[in-house]
Order: C-alpha cells, then structure tokens, then sequence
C-alpha cells in the first residue's frame, strides 16, 4: 500500500525552520537535510506502518543523520504528517497538534 503524505501547515514550518538553520550552519546542509527527510517520507509512503507508535494513532520516525524525528498518522487515504522536530524538543509541542 502506497499513501502519499500531507503536511500539516505546522509541519512544513517545522520543515522550513530546520532546512533555514541547517544552511545557515554550513550552505549545502540544508539540501542534505532535505534529502534525508524525502528519503524518510518515501519510506513511510511506501510502508507506512514501519516506525512504532509514539501515542494513541501517532507514528514516529528518525531521519538519518540528523536528530529530528518526524510524526505522523495513517489515515485511510494518505499519510498526515505533524510535525518534524528535533529529538530534544519538548514532545508537548506535536502533542498539542493532534487535540
């Protein structure tokens, strides 16, 4: 089963914000970082029960690399993604988007 995924608006945020620090950083790191989470996302489009359940329906992956875990849910038609964070931050933040 193939399921394409959405984000959320407060995940491509998410997304934008680490990709901005990850340039800023070192200029090319962002596009490294930006493969790694396309290389997870077709992993979980493609096998989207692969990464364990984190709460309730929520699912969470690790990019590789680097310390951001992606969460997300199976939904009948697609796959919505929640947030991208990185792993230190505090969990109450993906939390509050799934109430």
């Amino acid at each position: 089963m193939t399921l394409a995924a959405d984000f959320r608006p407060e995940a491509e945020a998410d997304v934008l914000e680490a990709r901005r620090w990850y340039e800023h950083q070192q200029p090319g790191l962002g596009d490294v970082f930006t493969d790694m989470l396309v290389e997870i996302v077709g992993r979980i489009e493609s096998m989207p029960r692969i990464y364990p359940v984190a709460h309730r329906d929520v699912r969470r992956g690790k990019l590789r690399t680097f310390p951001y875990l992606i969460y997300y849910r199976v939904l009948p038609d697609r796959i919505e993604v929640i947030a991208v964070l990185h792993g230190s931050r505090d969990p109450r933040i993906w939390l509050e988007r799934i109430n």
